[in-house]
């Protein structure tokens, strides 16, 4: 059996101390970890301060959502590691994860954990800053800008509406087993928005559910499929049709569903992505 990359190397007093990568000891003071949102996709919705901490970077832990254009915003000395995340498909679980960044600290770098969208809403950001405290590895993070701000302002639907969505909620469609275990009771009340992470598998048993429980099958739907990115894609629907509309979807998805999304302009996606690059291009220039 492949030995592992990272071990832990115990101090006298049987506390962790430095950890070997790749098999040899240094001994050097702790780096820090970053846990950064890099946002949907776009470059242009990257913060300063994420940008300043991938410049800053020796070491870049990123996600498979992560686009090309923002990996290239670190130093080319950097090294990279994906870590990328599929459905039933992981290259490394969450515990390697914790781990690596952990022993790659240890190891005196400093560790950017690359994040798709934010790192605190279902990107499990949390467990990796525990994971951190326990290990004394000093981090810190930075939030990003979450797909659903992304969608919902590139479609040009508001996620709250004075008069159509008092409440926005963002919930997770997938589950480690079974479906989510959700109070849709509590979705289900109208003049209110509720967005769904990774539901495109899950958008039958969602319309069900919220159906049942009593929301109107004519309450209005929006899909955004690649939100931010140059192919981002969008499908207007109602709760009825969510299902049928989920079908042909394969890029990373939005659900959301809400009286609000009636006002989504699903027509002007590509003068929108060809206004931006020309916006890119003079910025440059």
């Amino acid at each position: 059996m492949a030995r592992s990359p990272v071990r832990n190397a115990l101090t006298r007093n049987g506390k962790p101390g430095l950890v070997a990568v790749g098999g040899a000891r240094v001994d050097r003071a702790p780096g820090a970890v970053w846990l950064v949102g890099a946002g949907p996709g776009d470059p242009d919705l990257l913060t300063f301060r994420a940008f300043n901490a991938l410049r800053a970077a020796d070491v870049v832990v990123h996600d498979g959502l992560v686009s090309e254009e923002i990996l290239d915003l670190a130093p080319s000395a950097a090294r990279r590691i994906n870590v990328a995340k599929r459905k039933s498909r992981h290259i490394l679980p969450q515990d390697g994860i914790n781990q690596l960044i952990v022993a790659l600290a240890l190891d005196g770098l400093t560790v950017v954990r690359l994040k798709g969208g934010d790192p605190f809403l279902f990107g499990r950001g949390g467990e990796e800053l525990l994971a951190c405290r326990e290990a004394g590895v000093v981090c810190h993070v930075v939030p990003g800008v979450t797909a659903a701000l992304a969608a919902s302002a590139g479609a040009g639907a508001p996620l709250t509406h004075r008069g159509a969505a008092q409440a926005v909620t963002f919930v997770t469609g997938h589950a480690a087993h079974g479906e989510p275990d959700l109070d849709w009771a509590a979705l289900a009340r109208p003049n209110q928005t509720v967005v769904v992470y990774m539901g495109v598998s899950t958008a039958g048993l969602i319309a069900e559910r919220l159906t049942a429980a009593g929301r109107a099958v004519s309450t209005p739907a929006l899909i955004v499929e690649n939100a931010s990115r140059a192919d981002e894609r969008r499908i207007q629907t109602t709760l009825a049709g969510l299902a049928e509309a989920a079908e042909g979807v394969t890029g990373p998805a939005l659900l959301m569903v809400g009286e609000a999304m009636a006002l989504a302009d699903v027509g002007s996606v590509a003068a929108e992505i060809s206004q931006s690059v020309s916006f890119e291009a003079s910025a440059r220039s």
